[in-house]
C-alpha cells in the first residue's frame, strides 16, 4: 500500500514537472512571437536603410579609390556623428511612447511625437554648419588632403539627409511602440529597390559621378518618410494620433533633458567606431587602411542591423511591460531577447571567420585592400559576437529609462579604457589598425560586462513603480487640458 502511494506521488510529481515544462515552452513561444513582431520588421528595415549606405558606397567605389575613401570618411565620421545625435535624442521617444502605450495612455504618443519633431528639427539646424567646415576640420584631424577635399564636397550633398533623419527616427520610435512597424519595412524595401535603380541610372548609364550617387541617396532617405507621414496622418494610428496640437510646444525643457541624456548614451557608442577611422587616417598608406577598415565596418554594420533590431525589440518589450506594471514579464523578455540575439551572433561569428577577405570583393576590386580585410577578419568576427549582446542591453536601458547611467558607463569603458589602450597598441606597440581595434574591442567587452551586472542586479519591481510614476507625471488628459504640472523629468 505504501509503495502504491509512493508511486502515485512520483507520477503526480512527474505530471507537474511535465505541465511546468509545457507552460514554460508556451511562455517562451508567446514571448518569441511578441519579440519577432517588433524585431523582424525592425531588422529588415535597418537592413534596407543600411543598404542605402552600402549601395552608395559600392557605386562610389567604382568611381575611384579616393572617392570611396572620402565617402567612407564622411559616412563613418560626419554622418555617424549627426546620426548619433539625432538617433540618440529620438530614443527618448522610445522610452516615453513605450511606457505610455503599456499604461494605455495612447493619446500621449502623438504629443510626444510632435515634441520630438520640434526638438530634433532645432537640433538639426544647429548642426548644419559642421557640413560647411568639414574639409578644414578633417585636415585638422590629420586626414589626407585629397580625401578631405572630396569628403567636404560629399558632405554638402548630405545636408538634406539630416532632416530626413528627424522624420525617420521619430516615426520609427512612435510606430514601434505600438508594434506597427511593418509599414516602415515595406517603405524601406521600396526605397532600397529605387536606390539601386537610380544609382545605376545616374552613375553607370549617364555617368554623373558623385552628384548622381548623392541624388539617389537623398531620394532613398526621403521616400520612406513621405510614406510614414501619410500612414500616420491618414488613419493608420487612430488611437495615438489626434492631430497637431499646441501642446507640442509646451514645457519642452524636461523633454530636452531626457533627449540629451538619450543622445549622449547613443552618441558615445556610435562615435566609437568613427574615432577608429580617424586614428587609421593618420597611418601610413591611409587610403588602403581606410578602405579596408570601412569595408570591415560595413560588414560589421550589416550584422549590427540585426542587433539593432533586437535593441528596438528590447526597448519596446521592456517599456511596455514596465508601463503595464509587470516586472516578471520584463525580466523574462530580457532573457529571451538576449539568448536569441546571442545565438544568431554565434552563427555569424563562425560565418565571417570562414569567409574572411573574400567578402571584400563585394566593395572593391583591389587585391591590396582585400588582403588587408582578410588580415582584420578575426577582429571583425569578435566585434560581431560582442554586437549580439551589447546593443540588446542598451535597448533594455532605453526601455527602462536608464540613458544617463549608461552614458557614464560608455564614457568610462570606451573613452577612458578602449581608445587609450587602442592608441598604445596601435602606435606605441606598432600593431597599427589591429592594435587600435583590439583596444576598442576591450572597451566594448568591459562595457558589456558592466551592463550585464547592472541588468542582473536591478530591482525590477522598483522599475515598475518608477515607470508608472513617470507616466502619471507626464500625463495630459485626452481633452488636451493640462493636469497640474504635466511634465516632470523622469528617472
Amino acid at each position: 500500500m505504501e509503495n502504491n502511494d509512493i508511486n502515485t506521488s512520483l507520477l503526480e510529481a512527474k505530471e507537474q514537472d511535465g505541465d511546468s515544462e509545457v507552460k514554460f515552452q508556451k511562455k517562451v513561444l508567446a514571448e518569441m512571437k511578441k519579440l519577432w513582431i517588433v524585431a523582424g520588421p525592425a531588422i529588415f528595415t535597418r537592413f534596407s536603410t543600411f543598404g542605402v549606405t552600402v549601395i552608395s558606397q559600392a557605386f562610389i567605389g567604382h568611381i575611384g579609390a579616393t572617392q570611396l575613401a572620402a565617402y567612407a570618411l564622411v559616412q563613418t565620421v560626419l554622418l555617424r556623428f549627426m546620426n548619433g545625435i539625432l538617433l540618440g535624442m529620438s530614443s527618448a521617444l522610445e522610452t516615453l511612447c513605450g511606457q505610455a502605450y503599456g499604461a494605455k495612455q495612447h493619446h500621449m504618443l502623438g504629443i510626444y511625437l510632435q515634441r520630438s519633431w520640434v526638438i530634433l528639427t532645432i537640433s538639426s539646424f544647429i548642426l548644419i554648419p559642421l557640413f560647411f567646415v568639414s574639409t578644414p576640420l578633417l585636415k585638422l584631424l590629420g586626414q589626407d588632403d585629397d580625401i578631405a577635399n572630396v569628403a567636404g564636397y560629399i558632405s554638402l550633398w548630405l545636408i538634406p539627409v539630416i532632416f530626413a533623419f528627424v522624420i525617420s527616427f521619430t516615426c520609427q520610435m512612435y510606430l514601434q511602440a505600438q508594434s506597427k512597424n511593418m509599414i516602415i519595412t515595406y517603405l524601406a524595401a521600396a526605397a532600397l529597390i529605387i536606390h539601386v535603380f537610380f544609382s545605376w541610372l545616374l552613375t553607370v548609364k549617364y555617368k554623373f559621378g558623385l552628384p548622381g550617387a548623392m541624388i539617389s541617396t537623398i531620394l532613398a532617405y526621403w521616400i520612406p518618410n513621405v510614406g510614414q507621414l501619410i500612414f500616420v496622418f491618414c488613419g493608420g494610428c487612430r488611437d495615438t494620433w489626434k492631430g497637431f496640437s499646441w501642446l507640442a510646444f509646451k514645457d519642452l525643457w524636461p523633454v530636452v533633458k531626457l533627449s540629451l541624456s538619450s543622445g549622449a548614451m547613443i552618441c558615445l557608442e556610435l562615435w566609437y567606431n568613427s574615432i577608429l577611422v580617424l586614428l587609421t587616417g593618420n597611418m601610413a598608406n591611409a587610403e588602403v587602411a581606410i578602405d579596408a577598415l570601412s569595408i570591415c565596418l560595413n560588414i560589421n554594420g550589416w550584422e549590427m542591423m540585426i542587433s539593432l533590431g533586437f535593441l528596438a525589440a528590447a526597448g519596446v518589450r521592456v517599456s511596455n511591460e514596465l508601463g503595464s506594471g509587470n516586472a516578471k514579464a520584463a525580466k523574462f523578455s530580457i532573457m529571451v531577447i538576449v539568448l536569441t540575439s546571442l545565438s544568431i551572433g554565434l552563427m555569424l561569428f563562425l560565418f565571417f571567420l570562414l569567409f574572411r577577405g573574400r567578402l571584400a570583393y563585394i566593395f572593391t576590386t583591389s587585391k591590396e585592400v582585400a588582403k588587408a580585410v582578410d588580415w582584420l577578419s578575426p577582429l571583425l568576427a569578435c566585434s560581431i559576437l560582442l554586437n549580439s549582446i551589447q546593443p540588446v542591453l542598451s535597448g533594455v536601458a532605453v526601455g527602462a529609462g536608464w540613458q544617463s547611467i549608461v552614458a557614464y558607463v560608455n564614457i568610462t569603458c570606451y573613452y577612458l579604457i578602449g581608445i587609450p589602450l587602442g592608441i598604445v597598441l596601435g602606435y606605441v606597440m606598432h600593431l597599427e589598425i589591429r592594435g587600435i581595434w583590439i583596444g576598442m574591442l576591450v572597451g566594448t567587452a568591459v562595457q558589456t560586462i558592466v551592463l550585464i551586472i547592472i541588468t542582473c542586479r536591478t530591482d525590477w519591481d522598483k522599475q515598475v513603480t518608477m515607470a508608472q510614476q513617470r507616466v502619471k507625471k507626464w500625463f495630459i488628459p485626452e481633452s488636451g487640458e493640462p493636469k497640474g504640472n504635466e511634465i516632470t523629468q523622469g528617472a
